[in-house]
């Protein structure tokens, strides 16, 4: 794995031992940030159940001011550090080793709105259904906030309910998963 554009072009990044996390493919970042590109310049950029903190790193490499990086796993933990110490992008992130919902709790008492949110939970567990519906009145999110979730192409696609607040901007799917952008429902 490693970073593909910007600032710290092709270096490599250390992923965590073991199965708890899935580092996203080199093929699907690039088509990620792509999509997103116009979005990064100077963003607030939120990376949620962060794994190797490649998706984060990556957004800072290309142009973003700075990531928050939430992981509880400490091998994960370890090793976002480790790979932010060697992209020198430790003065422009935040870690956090906690629980995703504790650490959105404790970013809410900042009080400072992030432009991107990502996040890639364990698929199956449907901890994006949980997080969304914190989200929807949360102090983090301004109106033009961009959510993207990346879903397992296995599990029951996520719904919004009408009047959840949010609504599906676009899908963008791969052979085994897919990139879903939420953006808030704006009031008339």
């Amino acid at each position: 794995m490693r970073v593909i554009a910007g600032s710290a072009r092709r270096l490599k990044l250390e992923t965590p031992s073991g199965k708890h996390t899935r580092p996203t493919s080199d093929k699907i970042k690039e088509t990620l940030f792509n999509i997103i590109q116009q979005d990064l310049y100077q963003c607030r950029f939120l990376d949620l159940f962060s794994g190797s903190g490649g998706i984060a790193i990556e957004a800072l490499s290309r142009g973003a001011a700075e990531a928050v990086l939430v992981d509880n796993d400490r091998e994960a933990v370890r090793c976002i550090r480790e790979n932010l110490k060697h992209t020198h992008f430790e003065d422009r992130s935040v870690v956090m080793a906690m629980d995703v919902l504790q650490a959105l709790r404790r970013l809410e008492h900042q009080g400072r709105a992030f432009d991107i949110i990502f996040m890639d939970p364990p698929y199956s567990m449907g901890l994006e259904r949980r997080i969304l519906p914190y989200l929807t009145d949360s102090v983090l999110v301004h109106d033009h906030t961009r959510i993207i979730v990346e879903a397992s192409m296995e599990d029951d696609p996520l719904e919004l309910p009408a009047g959840s607040g949010w609504y599906v901007e676009r899908i963008k799917e791969y052979k085994n998963n897919c990139h879903i952008f939420i953006r808030k429902e704006r009031e008339e």
